[in-house]
């Protein structure tokens, strides 16, 4: 399937934000046209094969309102996995929806003996080359700025985007309206469109559902170059602060029993998340900038070096009238669960640092050179019935032997999820 995405209304939460969104969705077109997989297993960067005088000419020849390119297109050859550089013939930087209904139709009416394949590509923080299109035209969605951001306060908020916006830049932006979407993703330098491929799943899904259930509307292009509208619908809340919280587990058990309760209470946190750790270093030289232990005494006594240890990572909103109580909140919740009291850590950040706290780390990471490195990567969803042997089996021993990223655990209420069949 090949997605990509022009414009998105999105729901706001006191705050609800409503995207259009242009996905270009391949089940009509032959997937060898779409989005490439060529399995090359190093990062090696694979020259353009010589394009037919007359296949290139007919791609120069449609009237765009945007612009092709055909040199110095290197940097779209590559993504974050860093695994595969896939050289395409052009870059289109679309200028309306309109010039990415006129590619995909003319890759499609190009037939069977055309070699032109076509991807979609937002900031480029995909894995597997998918945002890559060998010997074929990337197009390049950052460029499409059509609609502008708008935003509609009321009953119902919502903010109107491109698919090439990127969410950073939606939280600032909705917060000087005193909106904010509900659903986020980790990291938020990424657009609109590439996150909600991928349906948008991070801690706070469980509780609103991934960030795609929380659109409105959505414009799409098909794999026949048409353009159709889809909606559906949904409600949120505003925050100003976060009350951000860690604490580890020695028992896989007992950290997952932990957060299938907090997912399923009605009067729970706002984000759920977790992680595998490996302590090799010890927890406050870990944490000491962010986060402050509960109690330095017991936490710089807690010894667990080469374990394998779970983090339940947890985070509270709240607004300014409500900092007497929050803290009593959160007591009352922390006090029915079980991990190591000793490893309790607490900050209290702004609603925009939480959630931009993931592009902190890349900061530090691209200073030390350690950014532009190969990211293999990979997101499953286990059933719970699994989920313990899975957590024997992966986390007991191929993590314990290989882990040098990140392992992380978000739990799922599939209430929470919009379901088609």
């Amino acid at each position: 399937m090949f997605n990509s995405q022009s414009q998105i209304i999105f729901k706001l939460k006191a705050i609800a934000l409503r995207l259009l969104l242009v996905f270009l969705l391949g089940f009509t077109i032959n997937r060898d046209h779409l989005c490439s997989n060529h399995p090359f297993a190093t990062p090696t960067l694979y020259p353009p094969r010589t394009i037919p005088s007359n296949e290139r000419l007919s791609i120069t020849k449609i009237r765009f309102d945007g612009h092709l390119t055909f040199d110095n297109i290197e940097h779209v050859a590559k993504d974050f996995g860093n695994r595969y550089n896939l050289m395409p013939l052009a870059v289109l930087h679309p200028k309306s929806v309109s010039d990415i209904s006129y590619i995909i139709k003319h890759v499609f009416d190009s037939g069977l003996n055309s070699e032109l394949t076509v991807a979609a590509r937002g900031h480029g923080h995909s894995l597997q080359g998918q945002a890559q299109a060998y010997k074929g035209v990337v197009i390049n969605m950052e460029t499409l700025k059509v609609p502008r951001m708008s935003f509609r306060t009321g009953k119902r908020p919502f903010v109107d985007v491109s698919a090439g916006e990127l969410w950073i830049n939606i939280l600032h932006e909705s917060l000087k309206h005193g909106l904010t979407p509900k659903s986020w993703t980790d990291y938020l330098h990424l657009t609109v469109g590439g996150t909600l491929s991928n349906a948008g799943i991070s801690g706070q899904a469980f509780k609103h559902g991934p960030q795609i259930d929380n659109v409105y509307r959505l414009q799409v292009v098909t794999g026949r170059g048409d353009v159709v509208t889809c909606s559906d619908e949904q409600n949120t809340d505003l925050f100003n602060a976060v009350k951000w919280i860690r604490a580890l587990y020695s028992d896989f058990s007992t950290f997952l029993n932990d957060q299938e309760q907090l997912i399923s209470s009605e009067n729970s946190f706002d984000y759920v998340e977790g992680f595998v750790v490996i302590n090799r270093t010890g927890l406050l030289n870990n944490w000491r900038s962010s986060f402050n232990p509960k109690d330095p005494v017991q936490a710089n006594q807690f010894m667990s070096e080469g374990k394998i240890l779970f983090c339940l990572e947890v985070a509270k909103y709240f607004r300014p009238e409500e900092a007497d109580h929050i803290n009593q909140d959160i007591d009352n919740m922390l006090s029915e669960l079980n991990y190591i009291r000793s490893t309790l850590f607490l900050s209290e950040v702004s609603y925009i640092d939480f959630l931009d706290r993931v592009h902190v780390s890349e900061v530090k990471l691209r200073e030390k050179g350690l950014w532009e490195v190969p990211h293999p990567w990979l997101n499953i969803l286990v059933p719970r019935r699994s989920i313990h042997e899975f957590a024997q089996e992966v986390f007991g021993n191929i993590v314990k032997d290989t882990s040098n990223g990140p392992v992380l655990i978000y739990p799922v209420n599939q209430s929470r999820y919009l379901v088609l069949g």
